[in-house]
């Protein structure tokens, strides 16, 4: 059996054992929203992208917090979502908004008892990551990047990429396009992308499930990273924060070439709409991935916590104190500094620490 397969038989083993742990570990017994049987532990799960962040935000809350536990597990958007709807968790992190086509949205209503609270608390670009030997800098625009994943594009000095990289040398050998395996908010972001922005060369619908059947998979975001280091002549994609000192490529924004950076992720961010379908509490971002803004960089994820509006007690007062904290200006900053992600801008940040604050005891 070849490293994809294994790679894929090996994901949904391992995601449904952490699961299955977390759920043991918990109580099953709990009849609250969440399985969890201490009121000073909170069990949270899901993108990996988040995972840097997230580890700042519990030991930043825990080191101000004597006696408190924050456990969480980067199984990946799709995983935490599960986790959080089936009542294993008390909190979910996604790279992707709660899908209601999918039943998401419904299935956390149910959980919850009422619609849960969906905000936006990591904003970080997406890095085109490559390995490819003697090339450090690579310029690629959308329809480039969809062909390449969709398996149209096969070598690495194919006219395409040649045309926009004046001057390097590039070498005929093949590409080896990597991406994820799991259900991952990453991968709903890196397809949102390539379908409104590579006009046309793009025709599958952006999705956490990788919609297509060309190139290699791999396990979470350090699953990507780790196939692209190993093999020569490999592309994939990532939470820039977790390239892992791969070369990145810069990617056309308007007529310009646009490297990964907190700042440009942001400046998209604030190009793009709230979504007004969203029930009140839900912060989703429509991401505007063909905005020309200056310095904006459109291939980027905007990152959401879900919590329900109501907890037990005790649960009630953990969940809005330390999700307060990570949409907090401390917290934001703390994230910049371990993650190089980029900070709510203000009126956001605004909106989601009143979202939170309005978590209540039942």
């Amino acid at each position: 059996m070849n490293r994809t397969a294994l790679r894929r038989v090996g994901a949904p083993a391992i995601a449904a054992l952490a699961l299955g742990l977390a759920v043991s570990a918990c109580g099953a017994g709990n009849e609250s929203n969440s399985t969890s049987g201490s009121t000073n532990t909170l069990h949270g799960a899901g993108s990996s992208a988040q995972q840097a962040a997230m580890d700042a935000w519990r030991s930043g809350y825990q080191t101000a917090h004597s006696g408190v536990t924050i456990n969480y597990d980067p199984t990946g958007s799709g995983a935490g979502i599960q986790g959080f709807t089936t009542g294993a968790l008390d909190f979910a992190a996604s790279d992707a908004a709660l899908d209601p086509a999918a039943g998401e949205v419904a299935k956390a209503k149910k959980q919850c008892g009422a619609n849960a609270l969906e905000v936006p608390d990591y904003v970080s670009p997406i890095a085109v990551i490559y390995n490819l030997d003697g090339v450090t800098k690579l310029n690629l625009d959308a329809a480039t990047i969809a062909k390449i994943f969709a398996g149209k594009i096969t070598k690495w000095n194919d006219p395409a990429i040649a045309a926009a990289n004046a001057g390097v040398k590039l070498p005929s050998t093949a590409i080896s396009p990597v991406h994820r395996s799991d259900d991952s908010g990453t991968t709903q972001n890196f397809t949102d992308y390539l379908s409104q922005a590579a006009g046309g060369a793009w025709t599958a619908p952006a999705s956490k499930t990788w919609p297509q059947k060309s190139g290699e998979a791999a396990s979470g975001t350090s699953g990507v990273v780790a196939a692209v280091k190993a093999g020569a002549g490999s592309i994939g994609y990532a939470d820039n924060s977790q390239a892992g000192g791969l070369t990145v490529a810069s990617v056309k924004v308007g007529s310009a070439y646009t490297a990964p950076s907190a700042d440009g992720a942001a400046k998209a961010l604030e190009a793009s709409p709230i979504d007004t379908t969203r029930t009140a509490g839900d912060l989703a971002i429509k991401v505007d991935r063909t905005t020309t803004a200056a310095g904006a960089y459109p291939l980027m994820l905007t990152s959401y916590v879900i919590a329900c509006p109501t907890y037990p007690k005790a649960k009630a007062d953990l969940v809005k104190g330390f999700l307060s904290y990570v949409v907090s200006t401390d917290g934001q900053t703390l994230a910049g500094k371990n993650a190089g992600s980029a900070p709510l801008p203000p009126s956001l940040q605004a909106k989601a620490a009143q979202i939170i604050a309005g978590i209540t005891a039942k």
